[in-house]
């Protein structure tokens, strides 16, 4: 399993898309926090150009990042679990599969969620941002975290359609959660075979999920 961790293992999207407000208007750039919604999920190397425009990227897209980081920091604290998260995820381990968390984090916010999971003796491998250059939707994230552990055959679980769009591109199914706040179509038109609501029906799942081969 790969698994994505910010809106599907941590509760962290709102706090992430107020940090992201925060960051254009300090910019000097407005950008409607519905539209911020949409696009998280996605890196920080694709959302700016997603949510403001190229031009906003070209001029203020460091920019932005950086203000994001400083003021996403503080707010790390209140970030928790989700429901059922560290069950899942010792659950995949105990039915036999191999176990990636496939975050576009930065490093140390990474480790502070495998703290705050307490998973680092749960976990097979885990990725941040340092792994690639392009993050979801783009497959490389996916790809890396196969390749940690020399995976053939996986499915990606997430709460966003960039996240199934990305399993798609690499040909593997997904599994969408509605806790990104994305809908049940949304993420089944993006590639995800089934949608649950939580992690705890999912987990009342799991010998049923659909592990499949990368696509070559």
């Amino acid at each position: 399993m790969i698994a994505d961790v910010d809106g599907t293992l941590v509760d962290s999207n709102y706090q992430n898309i107020v940090a992201w407000y925060r960051a254009f208007r300090r910019c000097g750039v407005t950008a409607p926090m519905w539209r911020i919604h949409r696009a998280v999920g996605m890196g920080g190397d694709q959302l700016v150009a997603a949510v403001a425009g190229e031009d906003v990227e070209d001029q203020h897209g460091d920019e932005v990042r950086a203000a994001w980081a400083e003021i996403f920091g503080p707010m790390l604290e209140e970030v928790a679990p989700l429901a059922g998260a560290r069950e899942l995820l010792v659950a995949v381990k105990e039915n036999g599969h191999e176990l990636v968390l496939a975050s576009s984090g930065k490093p140390d916010h990474v480790d502070h969620y495998l703290d705050l999971l307490a998973v680092r003796d749960v976990a097979d491998a885990w990725t941040t941002s340092e792994d690639v250059e392009a993050t979801k939707p783009a497959p490389d994230l996916l790809a890396v975290a196969m390749d940690k552990v020399r995976g053939e055959h996986a499915v990606a679980l997430g709460d966003s359609i960039w996240d199934c769009q990305a399993a798609r591109k690499l040909g593997l199914p997904s599994i969408g959660l509605r806790t990104g706040g994305f809908g049940v179509d949304e993420l089944a038109e993006a590639g995800a075979s089934k949608v649950y609501d939580d992690l705890p029906a999912l987990r009342a799942e799991l010998d049923r999920l659909p592990f499949a081969a990368k696509a070559q």
